[in-house]
C-alpha cells in the first residue's frame, strides 16, 4: 500500500471538519494523519489528509471528497512536486550528565529547546518525515516521556495555489 497526501481546499465553516472525517470512516478508509488550518483567505482552510492506499482507493477517495458541498478542489501532492513537513514537540528525560549531548544532538538537528525543568528538556522540531524519525531515534535512549506531533502539512512546489491549479 503506498502513501498518498492530499490536499483539500473547503470553505471555512463549522462542521466541515466532520464531514470530511466522516466520508472517510463511512468507507472505512484510514486516515494517517490530518492537518487542518485557515489559509491567506480567511474564508478558506486547507486540510492535508495521509491516506494508505491503491492508486484506486486514491481515486475513490478523491471522488468522494469532490462531492461535499464545503469542498472547493482536491490535489494529490506528490512529494517531487511538494513541499511535506511536520511539527513535533518532544520531551525527553534530561539531567546534568545528558543536558549537554541533547543540546548538541538539537543543534544539529536546527530544533529547538523550548523548555527546561529539572529532570527534562522540552524540543520543538520540524521537518520532513526522514528527519524527524532520525530526530525521535536519536532522542529514544535518553528516555521520551512525552511527544505529540501535527501530522503532515504540505503545499505544491512554484507559484501556483491549489485554488487556480488545475493538477488533480
Amino acid at each position: 500500500m503506498s502513501r498518498h497526501v492530499i490536499s483539500v481546499l473547503v470553505d471555512n465553516q463549522s462542521g466541515v471538519l466532520s464531514r470530511v472525517a466522516g466520508l472517510f470512516s463511512r468507507r472505512g478508509y484510514n486516515i494517517d494523519s490530518l492537518s487542518v488550518g485557515e489559509t491567506e483567505n480567511s474564508q478558506f482552510s486547507r486540510m492535508t489528509i495521509v491516506v494508505r492506499g491503491d492508486d484506486s482507493t486514491l481515486e475513490q477517495i478523491k471522488k468522494q471528497l469532490n462531492k461535499l458541498i464545503d469542498v472547493i478542489k482536491v490535489v494529490s501532492l506528490t512529494s517531487e512536486s511538494s513541499v511535506y513537513r511536520e511539527l513535533v514537540l518532544v520531551k525527553v528525560a534530561a539531567d546534568d550528565k545528558t543536558r549537554a549531548a541533547i543540546n548538541d544532538i538539537v543543534d544539529i538537528f536546527r530544533a529547538k529547546i523550548i523548555d527546561i525543568a529539572p529532570k527534562s528538556l522540552t524540543i520543538e522540531i520540524t521537518g520532513d518525515e526522514p528527519k524527524i524519525q532520525a530526530f525521535i531515534d536519536l532522542m529514544k535512549p535518553y528516555g521520551i516521556i512525552e511527544m505529540a506531533r501535527t501530522g503532515l502539512t504540505a503545499l505544491q512546489r512554484g507559484d501556483l495555489s491549489i485554488t487556480n491549479n488545475n493538477n488533480n
